[in-house]
């Protein structure tokens, strides 16, 4: 009788699992540590090799045509594959894929450090992209796999929210830091100690978790996924930096085909490798249309702020890292506070919110100058960063239980492919507005014409021309340079604002009614190994 009371009541401890409730694995929250180092060294990695690119500039001597493939060919690739990868670990495993990646891009890190020519580290850089593809959407489907109670899953997601913004943060501190001690390379190698650890550990703590019935992997597919999002990403970042052109235009067109026939084919075949049917749920399409805009609005203005830090106010690599801290400061406390605001107050109610205080905090730099004072820039970014610590942490949480968890990968994926695209346009689309407003500077009486087309392209440029000019021409030059980029940033900061706005009144309607936890039957793919399964035959075992 003792027997078949125990057998019983793992069963009904395993069907409560199944069900989405229950205490969850054990270990589960020292695996989530495993998870935040991949997540906090992909975020650290996409953000170092800024600092990095004028010291590998003169030891490399790439053209500048090279020079622009180093620093877009990793996140092309990111964004072309995210989406496959996803389905690739529902199909073999996603702690599989996981640390098959790791070890991937550990390895790759040391081509990357001791590239000996620009075309060498243009292929390392698109391998570390490939790594990188399978970290991101594995970490956060495992999340599902670990956690049952959606509470605990909604603070987990929080935690792995956090790491990202933290490494997003700290990446430009540590590579400050590396870069005035060390060589280039060693913003590279400091993957390989973190890889390690979370190879070691992951291996022991982290479940296996996959499709029961995957169906075979749509090799087709996955090169549809990756010429339309290269091509697209390609087409937009280029038409921002250089304007349109028959390059430009062959890539759009290439890339908008792409995912046309990528979309038909997977609501052809019977085993896509994304569920187009997903987009039919309001709240997976809004919460992936929130990200989407969101990222969008912010990207090309966080990319511009760098600049305004460094070029226009005369801070170092190292101290405008630490300026921007307060962003980071305020996503991690709100990632860590959005599951119980989401669930005390609305869905909606947190993501729209948090979208709105980003809005009017970003339209706060409309008053922006040369000369604004630090607390003004520091309450802006702990704003932002508050308001899309609590949107995204919740967006994110939205859209992985909204599918079923044989396609957590996938659904983990559209995610990240979402806040890719997001990025690509914000700095196009920003980005254009910033440089059009910049280039139409008058510069000073004197300049020769070679040094005004240089100072035109940049504001970069415009330092390094200053530099070869008499004191009082360059500063001059320097001045109505910093005026032009502070002016277009002013209006690029306006637009944002206006987009983040816009995005905070769709996310209130499309997020109408959802909750958090709110799901599909949970399927035994949330259970490692199947022991979900296992367990509520149990008591037919023991009736036999």
């Amino acid at each position: 009788m003792a027997s078949k009371t125990g057998l019983t009541t793992r069963a009904a401890r395993a069907a409560e699992a199944a069900r989405g409730h229950g205490p969850g694995r054990p270990g589960r929250w020292l695996a989530l540590s495993v998870l935040v180092l991949a997540v906090l060294l992909v975020a650290v990695d996409a953000t170092v090799l800024g600092l990095a690119t004028p010291f590998l500039s003169e030891d490399l001597r790439p053209s500048g045509t090279q020079l622009l493939w180093i620093g877009d060919i990793y996140s092309f690739v990111i964004a072309g594959l995210l989406v496959s990868m996803g389905a690739l670990g529902d199909r073999i495993g996603r702690k599989r894929l996981l640390l098959i990646g790791a070890v991937a891009f550990g390895a790759v890190s040391v081509l990357n450090a001791y590239a000996t020519s620009p075309g060498m580290m243009i292929v390392a850089r698109a391998l570390l992209g490939v790594a990188g593809a399978t970290l991101m959407p594995a970490t956060l489907a495992l999340i599902r796999t670990l956690f049952h109670d959606p509470k605990e899953r909604s603070l987990a997601i929080g935690v792995w929210g956090a790491a990202a913004s933290a490494g997003a943060a700290v990446g430009p501190v540590v590579g400050g830091f590396l870069l005035e001690h060390f060589w280039w390379g060693s913003v590279f190698l400091i993957n390989l100690p973190v890889m390690a650890v979370l190879v070691v550990v992951g291996a022991r703590l982290l479940p296996e978790s996959k499709n029961p019935a995957p169906g075979p992997w749509d090799l087709p597919g996955v090169l549809l996924s990756l010429v339309g999002i290269v091509g697209v990403v390609y087409a937009v970042k280029e038409a921002a930096a250089h304007g349109p052109g028959w390059d430009v235009a062959a890539a759009a067109v290439a890339g908008v085909t792409a995912l046309v026939r990528f979309v038909r084919r997977q609501l052809r075949i019977r085993h896509p490798l994304l569920d187009m049917r997903l987009f039919a749920h309001r709240g997976f399409s809004g919460a992936v249309l929130a990200d989407l805009l969101t990222i969008l609005g912010l990207s090309g203005l966080v990319f511009f702020l760098s600049q305004y830090l460094q070029l226009v106010q005369g801070r170092g690599p190292l101290e405008a890292g630490l300026a921007e801290l307060p962003a980071a400061v305020g996503a991690v406390v709100a990632g860590l506070l959005a599951g119980r605001a989401a669930r005390r107050f609305s869905v909606r109610l947190v993501v729209a919110g948090g979208l709105a205080a980003v809005g009017l905090a970003t339209g706060c730099l409309v008053v922006l100058s040369q000369h604004t004072g630090y607390p003004l820039l520091g309450a802006v970014l702990l704003v932002v960063g508050a308001g899309g610590g609590f949107s995204f942490t919740v967006t994110a949480d939205v859209i992985l239980t909204a599918v079923p968890g044989d396609q957590a990968g996938a659904a983990s994926a559209v995610s990240e492919t979402a806040y890719e695209l997001g990025a690509a346009l914000g700095i196009a689309v920003l980005g254009s507005i910033v440089t059009g407003v910049y280039r139409g500077f008058p510069a000073p009486a004197g300049v020769p014409d070679g040094a005004t087309a240089a100072a035109h392209e940049s504001l970069g440029g415009a330092v390094r021309v200053a530099d070869g000019l008499p004191a009082h021409q360059g500063a001059e030059l320097v001045a109505a340079a910093q005026e032009a980029f502070v002016h277009g940033l002013r209006i690029a900061a306006g637009a944002g604002a206006v987009v983040l706005l816009a995005t905070s009144v769709v996310a209130w309607f499309l997020l109408r009614g959802q909750r958090l936890g709110d799901s599909p039957a949970e399927s035994a793919a949330d259970s490692p190994a199947g022991e979900v399964a296992d367990g509520a035959r149990e008591p037919e075992r023991a009736a036999r």
